[in-house]
C-alpha cells in the first residue's frame, strides 16, 4: 500500500468512525441540533415561531430516523413509508390552519412547508441509509478478513505437518542404515521445528530468517543424500524485508521430493533478489521429475498457491517452466 492510499484509508476511517460509532453519537446529534438551530435563527424574518418550528423539525427528524426508516424502509415496506410521509404532510397542512409558524400576514405556505418537510425527511433517511450502508460494508469486510485469516491459518497449519511427516520418515529410514546420520538429521530437525513453532507463528518473518530455514532444510537433505548439492544465491538489499512465514518451503520441498536420482547427482538452486520494491525468487531443480508440479505438487504446493492468492491477490506472479533437464519455479512479489 502506497502512502497516498494509506492516508486515504486513515481519512475514511476517521469519517467512518464519526458517522457510525456509538461513542460519537452525542457529537452527531449536537452537530445536527446546532445546524437546524442556526438555519432557523437566520430565518426569523420568515418564521413567526422559530422555537415551535425547531421542535417540529427535530421531532420529525428523529421520528423518521428511529421509527419510520428502521420499521418501514429497512424492511422494504416502501409503499407504507411513502404513505406515512404523505400522512405527515397532510396532518401538518391541516394543523397549519390553526397554527401557522410562518408569516401570519401571508398565511400558511403549504408548498413551502411541504417541501421543507420532505427535505428534512429525505435528509434524515439519507443519513440513516448511509449509516446502514457503511455498517454493512464494514461487516462484509470484517467477515471477509475473518474468512481469509482463518483460511490462511489453516493452510499454514497444513504445511507444517506435511513437512514434519517427510522429515520424520527420513530419520526413521536412517536409524537403520546410518544411526550417526540419523542423529544429525534429528538435531537439524529440532532447529527447523524451533523455527516453525516460534518464528513462523507470527504473521511476518524476516526474509533472511526464512532463507536460513531453507538452508537448514537443504543441509538436512544433503546429510540424507550423498549425491545431492544445492546453491542459495542472494542479491539486493534483503535486510529488513519481511514476508509471510513458510512461503518458499513448499517449492523447495517439492523440488527435493522429485529430483532424487540414484543414477546421477541432483541439485537445487535457489535465487533471491530484492530490488525496486520487488522480491524475486527462483527455484531450479534437476530432473527427473515423475510428474508435473500441478499433478504431483500435493498438499504443499496447492496450499502455497492458495496462500499467494490470498496474501498477494494482484501483486504476485508465479510461472513454472518444465523441460527435459530441469524444473524451474519463478515467483515475483511486490513488497
Amino acid at each position: 500500500m502506497n502512502d497516498s492510499s494509506h492516508q486515504q484509508l486513515i481519512s475514511e476511517n476517521v469519517l467512518f468512525r464519526f458517522l457510525i460509532s456509538p461513542d460519537r453519537r452525542i457529537f452527531r446529534h449536537l452537530l445536527l441540533i446546532v445546524f437546524i438551530g442556526t438555519v432557523l435563527y437566520n430565518s426569523t424574518s420568515e418564521i413567526a415561531s422559530p422555537i415551535i418550528t425547531f421542535i417540529y423539525f427535530i421531532t420529525l427528524f428523529y421520528i423518521n430516523m428511529y421509527l419510520l426508516v428502521p420499521k418501514l424502509l429497512f424492511r422494504n415496506k416502501n409503499i407504507e413509508y411513502c404513505l406515512a410521509v404523505i400522512s405527515i404532510i397532510i396532518v401538518v397542512a391541516i394543523c397549519g390552519y390553526f397554527f401557522n409558524p410562518f408569516d401570519k400576514g401571508h398565511g400558511l405556505n403549504i408548498p413551502l412547508f411541504s417541501f421543507l418537510t420532505v427535505l428534512l425527511l429525505a435528509a434524515s433517511s439519507s443519513i440513516k441509509l448511509f449509516q446502514k450502508g457503511m455498517m454493512d460494508k464494514q461487516l462484509i469486510y470484517e467477515l471477509k478478513q475473518s474468512k481469509t485469516s482463518a483460511e490462511l491459518e489453516q493452510l499454514k497449519n497444513q504445511i507444517n505437518p506435511h513437512f514434519l511427516f517427510n522429515m520424520l520418515n527420513n530419520a526413521n529410514v536412517l536409524t537403520k542404515k546410518d544411526p550417526e546420520k540419523a542423529s544429525q538429521v534429528l538435531m537439524k530437525l529440532s532447529d527447523l521445528l524451533r523455527y516453525q513453532l516460534y518464528d513462523s507463528a507470527r504473521d511476518k518473518v524476516l526474509l533472511t530468517s526464512d532463507i536460513h530455514f531453507l538452508e537448514d532444510f537443504l543441509n538436512l537433505e544433503k546429510v540424507r543424500r550423498d549425491s545431492f548439492d544445492f546453491l542459495i544465491s542472494k542479491e539486493g538489499d534483503l535486510s529488513g524485508v519481511q514476508i509471510p512465514p513458510l512461503l518458499f518451503i513448499s517449492f523447495v520441498e517439492n523440488a527435493v521430493k522429485h529430483n532424487n536420482d540414484a543414477t546421477k547427482s541432483s541439485f537445487i538452486n535457489l535465487y533471491f533478489d530484492v530490488r525496486n520494491n520487488e522480491l524475486f525468487f527462483k527455484c531450479i531443480n534437476s530432473k527427473p521429475m515423475l510428474k508435473s508440479v500441478n499433478n504431483t505438487g500435493g498438499l504443499g504446493l496447492t496450499n502455497v498457491k492458495r496462500r499467494l492468492e490470498l496474501l498477494f491477490p494482484a501483486t504476485h506472479s508465479l510461472t513454472i517452466e518444465d523441460d527435459s533437464e530441469r524444473y524451474c519455479v519463478t515467483l515475483t512479489i511486490k513488497i
